[in-house]
């Protein structure tokens, strides 16, 4: 686990030496653990974190800034005046005429755009801002933007390839989805110059090999892909209408919408899930923020002493006894600045029913995205399928069945993102010809199927949401 640093209240950082060194010794710690030798590896796939970005000295490679996390919310008060801003509001009726007049879906996404604390475009503005060495670099073309994947290739290559992939490009919010290309009128917007930017490749595709001085041999780097579109890929969501539900530090909802990009809406997204050779896959992505950030903040105040009890816990009493539990989070409010709290606190409050809250939160937040997913995505949903580490919670799991009415799948292997990553390489590499072949490949573990009426959650969910309405603008 890398360690997050927090150097003022609501900034969020990582050190970028500390994640070169944790990535190199991950690699070697796999190779080593699966009785392989180096020489032996056909390629290696990469799969980020997104949004999280660092700029650096294109001459000397020595960075500005530590990395910028998705989570870092330095940028709320410039996020806040744009989106109360007159020019945006201008931008919206010009864009509304543009799609009644056209029909075009492309005009309808910039016409409910909104800016967000996650996406990398408002913090990178404000890097240009306030890092004087950036914006002198910048001026004279020596200024290299890349979120984490475009870090590592830049490290892994000695500095001989500067590349990004679809997926993460388009998780950045400065990188056009309908045209494919970074977005020159938001960057000049936010005063971001273009130079900075890196060329977009495939996301399985040979960007290359590591200088042989990092493992001992070249290592031919045959995939780069964003977190949540690699554990769609890994969970072999390939159909129009699969669904892809991530539990980790958040909650990613994805849906596959197939050849069709669908604007963004409220609290949806719309993203580049893959691109290899002429086949382009769009995503829909509704996100929640704080899941497994609330839980583990939970075990470090020894509210229980294992994430594997939890489940337990929630389930030895019949309910939360009205307590409700707020974490901040982005739906469907957007407020970056909504208060965490416990409400409803007894003296007849345990350990349990606290739990117990945190838990149903989390469900009640996949509910609630569910529903916007339902009204808004004009697809048949087909699968749904989970993981990371949360969706390991039996409770969780359970209850999000019961509140949604769908049936769940959770594969073997929690953690999809790496699996996803491992087969893009492999069809560069030649290892799979077809996806066909990596559906045969799936595992799972658990099928969860409603059990109750959602209904009975009723009175649960509306005290937990009047709680939520409570919580905001703090």
């Amino acid at each position: 686990q890398l360690e997050s640093l927090y150097p003022h209240p609501g900034w969020v950082e990582l050190d970028p030496e500390v994640l070169w060194s944790h990535f190199i010794g991950a690699v070697k710690e796999a190779v080593q653990v699966a009785g392989l030798h180096m020489r032996q590896i056909a390629g290696l796939g990469i799969s980020t974190q997104r949004s999280t970005f660092i700029t650096w000295h294109k001459r000397t490679g020595k960075p500005f800034h530590n990395f910028i996390s998705w989570q870092d919310l330095r940028s709320a008060e410039l996020v806040n005046s744009w989106n109360r801003s007159l020019l945006l509001k201008v931008v919206h009726v010009i864009f509304t005429v543009l799609h009644f007049l056209t029909g075009s879906d492309r005009y309808l996404a910039p016409s409910v755009f909104t800016f967000s604390t996650q996406q990398a475009s408002m913090k990178l503005s404000w890097v240009f801002k306030n890092i004087h060495e950036a914006e002198e670099a910048a001026k004279k073309n020596n200024c290299c933007f890349g979120t984490v994947d475009t870090w590592l290739l830049y490290r892994l290559t000695k500095g001989s390839v500067y590349a990004t992939d679809y997926s993460n490009a388009s998780s950045t919010g400065l990188f056009e989805p309908f045209t494919k290309c970074w977005n020159p009128t938001l960057s000049r917007l936010l005063s971001i110059p273009m130079s900075i930017y890196p060329p977009v490749k495939d996301t399985s595709f040979n960007f290359g090999s590591s200088d042989s001085e990092i493992f001992g041999v070249p290592v031919p780097i045959l995939a780069l892909v964003a977190d949540q579109q690699a554990a769609m890929f890994g969970e072999c969501c390939f159909h129009p209408g699969d669904v892809k539900l991530t539990m980790g530090t958040g909650a990613f909802w994805n849906v596959n919408t197939g050849g069709n990009l669908f604007a963004s809406w409220r609290a949806l997204y719309p993203l580049i899930g893959w691109k290899i050779g002429e086949e382009v896959v769009y995503l829909t992505e509704g996100s929640i923020s704080n899941i497994g950030t609330a839980v583990r903040w939970a075990q470090e105040i020894n509210l229980f002493t294992n994430v594997d009890e939890t489940a337990k816990m929630a389930r030895s009493i019949v309910d939360s006894q009205g307590v409700c539990f707020v974490p901040s989070f982005q739906v469907p409010v957007n407020d970056p600045c909504l208060c965490a709290s416990f409400m409803g606190l007894k003296p007849s409050t345990t350990r349990n029913h606290l739990v117990r809250a945190i838990l149903e939160s989390v469900a009640f937040r996949n509910k609630q995205l569910y529903d916007i997913i339902m009204k808004k995505v004009h697809i048949p949903l087909r699968t749904i399928r989970a993981d990371g580490g949360v969706s390991n919670n039996s409770f969780v799991m359970q209850m999000t069945s019961d509140l949604i009415n769908k049936k769940i799948e959770k594969p073997i292997i929690a953690d999809m993102s790496s699996l996803g990553a491992a087969f893009l390489a492999g069809l560069a590499s030649g290892l799979w010809t077809d996806k066909e072949q990596l559906k045969k490949l799936r595992r799972v573990e658990a099928v969860f199927e409603p059990q109750k009426d959602s209904e009975e959650y009723k009175m649960a969910m509306d005290t937990w949401t009047q709680a939520m309405q409570y919580s905001l603008r703090w």
